[in-house]
């Protein structure tokens, strides 16, 4: 099914956030279709990371619609979100540092079910352990090796790849990135790529990346955000070709990717 095809799994409808007056958010419309990569880009301060509080329930909106998976979610808290398949990898590096990688991925995908995720007391057997998650989500990480290894030990690179496992542990219908290639060497990069590719077969991917050459080569939609805006959105080679976003804010950096 092209992506185009593909159901709408989130849509938001004129989703405004304001503080006092500043108008964070300004009436975003958004629709993101399942088993798709959707970027979303633009300068710094443009609001990608409140658009990501606001689908994900982290902070409440101003006004306007979310609906995820058919549920009008607006006035969802966050873990509500989560369990009907919303999954969040943060900007800021969220790890158990002195917990082994497999511990790490167990918690995540024990942390989805409320009853589960406040039982820390008792050992994890059977059931609790988790083990064909966890396996699936180590083998797709490509850190098998490291299963048993601190992730406070780990390199900077193999550490967002583990983030993005955590969000993987939950088995989410939607996986929302924050910046997941930041801090990487050309190496780690080439990992990452590989690793959100694959991750459409089985999710839908909604992606924050300064990286231009990685929105270009990955994203099947892109979104171009200004001040709180929507200022473009289209296919890679769309967003390439506009003058309104090379303007505002590419320039010859939109050259990027794969023609």
């Amino acid at each position: 099914m092209s992506a185009a095809a593909s159901p709408i799994l989130l849509e938001a409808v004129g989703v405004e956030k304001r503080y006092d007056k500043f108008v964070a958010l300004g009436g975003v419309d958004l629709k993101v279709r399942a088993h798709t990569v959707h970027s979303v880009i633009g300068p710094n301060g443009a609001g990608k990371t409140t658009l990501f509080h606001m689908l994900t329930g982290t902070k409440s909106v101003s006004g306007g619609r979310i609906v995820f998976d058919g549920h009008d979610v607006t006035r969802e808290p966050d873990h509500r979100r989560v369990r009907r398949g919303m999954a969040r990898s943060f900007q800021v590096t969220s790890l158990f540092l002195t917990l082994p990688v497999r511990e790490n991925l167990r918690l995540a995908a024990q942390g989805v079910a409320p009853a589960r995720a406040l039982d820390c007391w008792n050992a994890p057997v059977g059931a609790r352990s988790m083990a064909d998650t966890v396996a699936s989500v180590l083998s797709r990480l490509g850190l098998e090796r490291h299963a048993d290894t601190p992730a406070g030990n780990l390199s900077h690179g193999q550490q967002r790849r583990l983030e993005v496992g955590m969000a993987l542990a939950a088995r989410p219908k939607a996986i929302f990135l924050d910046e997941p290639t930041s801090g990487m060497g050309i190496d780690d990069l080439d990992e990452m790529k590989r690793l959100i590719q694959g991750l459409r077969d089985e999710h839908t991917v909604v992606l924050i990346e300064h990286n231009m050459n990685i929105v270009m080569d990955i994203s099947d939609t892109i979104t171009v955000m200004q001040q709180g805006r929507v200022l473009a959105e289209g296919l890679p080679h769309e967003i390439r070709a506009d003058e309104r976003v090379r303007s505002a804010y590419l320039g010859n950096m939109i050259t990027g990717g794969k023609a």
